[in-house]
């Protein structure tokens, strides 16, 4: 009998409890997106149903197709790049943001904020190239303080919460190792610098996430591992 997807969640959660054990971390304090891209509304509901409390989407416009049928109150993360003009969606479906990795982003998102949701603060992370890979989105390590200090300075609906990474694939999950903690240490660097706490550390995905709790995660992004193989368009 194939798994369910609650089965499936189950048993990542249980992973994740091992890994934060293995840590001497407490597991409450790390949580876990479920990364739905390309799945059905149908699987979402099956997953909310399941316990999940967090969704992770790449696009935009999918996201906004899927969360008018989907019942339940998750959360809503957006993993994937934003696209300016596609800002004012994004702002109406997703209730954190990963992937803020330059200052006309933040400044864009800060803008329409102020404009129609005033009184909102959005949590964002900045996205860090870790992998210094020219096809990927990103942040140069370098320049992170630089566009943090830019959110904080001029961007006071929006909410820096950390960083985020996504380190170059290796079908080893210790490959993915070193670039967990560079992003660490860089977060406690940068904290240290900007005299402000950064609670989040987004990083690890099905096949490397517990190296990822090892190495300070606070948000796990896991797709395949919950939902099945990903669906081909």
């Amino acid at each position: 009998m194939n798994p369910t997807i609650g089965s499936r969640f189950a048993e990542v959660q249980a992973r994740l409890h091992r890994a934060a054990l293995q840590a001497d971390r407490d597991s409450s304090g790390i949580t876990l997106i479920a990364v739905s891209k390309t799945q059905p509304s149908s699987c979402l509901s099956e997953a909310l149903d399941a316990g999940v409390l967090h969704l992770g989407e790449n696009r935009v416009q999918e996201a906004l197709a899927k969360k008018p049928k989907v019942q339940g109150d998750a959360r809503w993360h957006l993993i994937g790049p934003l696209q300016r003009n596609k800002v004012k969606t994004a702002l109406e479906v997703f209730d954190v943001i990963h992937t803020l990795d330059r200052p006309a982003l933040a400044d864009r998102l800060q803008m329409l904020l102020d404009e129609q949701w005033p009184g909102r603060r959005l949590p964002v992370l900045l996205e860090v190239n870790v992998g210094r890979e020219p096809q990927k989105a990103g942040v140069l390590p370098e320049d992170v303080e630089g566009l943090a200090r830019r959110v904080l300075d001029d961007c006071p609906n929006l909410q820096l919460d950390g960083l985020m990474a996504i380190p170059p694939f290796g079908r080893d999950p210790e490959a993915s190792r070193p670039y967990f903690k560079a992003l660490a240490e860089l977060r406690q660097d940068l904290s240290q610098r900007l005299g402000t706490a950064l609670p989040s550390l987004s990083m690890g995905m099905s096949h490397d996430f517990e190296i990822a709790i090892e190495e300070g995660a606070t948000m796990v992004r896991v797709g395949t591992a919950i939902f099945g193989k990903r669906l081909e368009r």
